[in-house]
């Protein structure tokens, strides 16, 4: 099994592709595992000449649990609106330096390197605190960690942060139910869902570890200052249906960091259905092409 470390931490990974070809290195979204980026996806990339790598944040999947830390989003929100220091097994920082680990594993100086959601936000922390490691970014339906963007529809934030159940088939339901509300409203399956947080539930069913990237995320406040430092070739996308993330999250990334390019994707949700596939690897690959090109000798 292919681990990275970081530290004591452990990191599973899978690759798809030759490692002679430039790396594009997939971070996943909040309590999502590496399987959350489709297989097929995965090869459409690789075979637009990319060697892929998708791997389980901490907390999730195969990677290493820190069931040591209870965790306790209510009292990390509080704090956060107090000034005090927040009580939290780790901050994005943190996960940032998980995927740099990733790359060091498998030898890579560099990558293009593409987040969705929280994903996006670990994105954007590498490209704050390891610039040096991306040659290109994505964030993908994400936010910049202000207040007062990409904010969560009421509806959706009901089911969002409300009670979770543990019985796989009440899992299942509830996450159809709530992705009903902000998947894109088109393209939403009701079987798919179901197959995919099937699996998910038996590759690792982990409630108190996406608690504490919750956590994670809460405590890590705001990256908009940061991002105005940030010279890393961007590219910032969302969809106009996003009810979990408002557009406005991304509107305010593309506009905190240097030249980004904006691109708002029609009848996208908070999801990538595979009817969009197409639509994300052609901007994904262009945006990397572009930025190799430009990439000083």
């Amino acid at each position: 099994m292919p681990i990275a470390h970081n530290g004591s931490v452990e990191l599973y990974y899978e690759t798809f592709g030759s490692p002679t070809n430039e790396a594009l290195l997939l971070v996943n979204g909040h309590g999502s595992q590496c399987i959350n980026y489709d297989v097929e996806l995965c090869e459409m990339f690789m075979s637009s000449g990319y060697f892929v790598i998708r791997f389980d944040n901490r907390d999730v999947g195969l990677s290493t649990k820190f069931d040591q830390c209870k965790p306790n989003v209510r009292s990390v929100q509080q704090a956060m609106l107090d000034g005090t220091e927040p009580n939290v097994a780790y901050e994005l920082s943190d996960m940032a330096d998980d995927a740099v680990a990733v790359l060091d594993a498998l030898g890579l100086d560099r990558a293009h390197v593409m987040g969705m959601s929280m994903g996006g936000m670990i994105v954007q922390q590498l490209a704050i605190d390891h610039p040096e490691r991306l040659t290109s970014m994505t964030s993908v339906m994400s936010t910049t960690g202000e207040r007062d963007v990409g904010r969560t529809a009421p509806e959706v934030a009901a089911l969002y942060y409300g009670p979770r159940t543990s019985d796989r088939d009440q899992v299942i339901r509830a996450s159809q139910e709530i992705q009903r509300l902000y998947a894109s409203p088109a393209f939403y399956d009701d079987d798919r869902v179901a197959r995919r947080v099937g699996a998910a539930f038996d590759r690792c069913f982990c409630p108190d570890g996406v608690s504490r990237q919750m956590s994670a995320i809460i405590a890590s406040g705001s990256r908009a200052n940061a991002l105005r430092a940030v010279r890393v070739p961007a590219l910032v996308v969302h969809g106009d249906c996003d009810t979990l993330i408002d557009v406005s999250g991304g509107q305010r990334t593309a506009e905190c960091i240097a030249n980004a390019r904006f691109v708002v994707i029609a009848g996208m949700g908070h999801d990538c259905p595979p009817q969009l596939f197409e639509r994300w690897v052609e901007l994904i690959v262009d945006h990397a092409r572009t930025a190799s090109a430009t990439e000083p000798a």
